[in-house]
């Protein structure tokens, strides 16, 4: 059993987006889309645990857009992605954090987490309204 500890460092943050990302990636529905728009990792999963590192510690080290990412996401899979995608990325973003984490920051990246998918998926819909 892993020993659970609290975010503290970039290093956990860090951990926390490796881990989730590794499973996203095998994931039987999310996999084939992540791994159709990412191509390259590496510096994927550094911009995350930048933007995860902003999020949890109120620091402004994440610059970018990722509202305009996911939409262009959206664009480049047929305009496929639905509220389900969502869901199932947040319930392995909560399973990875409860492994791994305990304490208050894993309370703030789980409510982050929860309003940015709704705010995200918005967004990706106003957008397919645009163009409709």
């Amino acid at each position: 059993m892993i020993q659970k500890k609290e975010i503290k460092t970039r290093a956990d943050v860090q951990l926390l987006v490796e881990t989730f990302y590794a499973r996203i990636r095998e994931h039987e529905v999310l996999g084939p889309i992540f791994n159709q728009i990412v191509t390259d990792w590496d510096s994927h999963l550094d911009l995350l645990t930048d933007f995860w590192e902003s999020q949890l510690f109120l620091i402004r080290k994440y610059h970018g857009d990722p509202v305009k990412k996911h939409q262009e996401a959206d664009d480049s899979v047929g305009n496929s992605i639905t509220q389900e995608h969502f869901g199932l990325w947040l319930n392995l973003w909560f399973e990875t954090l409860e492994e791994l984490f305990e304490g208050e920051r894993v309370w703030i990246a789980k409510n982050r987490a929860q309003k940015m998918s709704t705010m995200l998926y918005l967004k990706i819909f106003e957008n397919r309204q645009k163009r409709a």
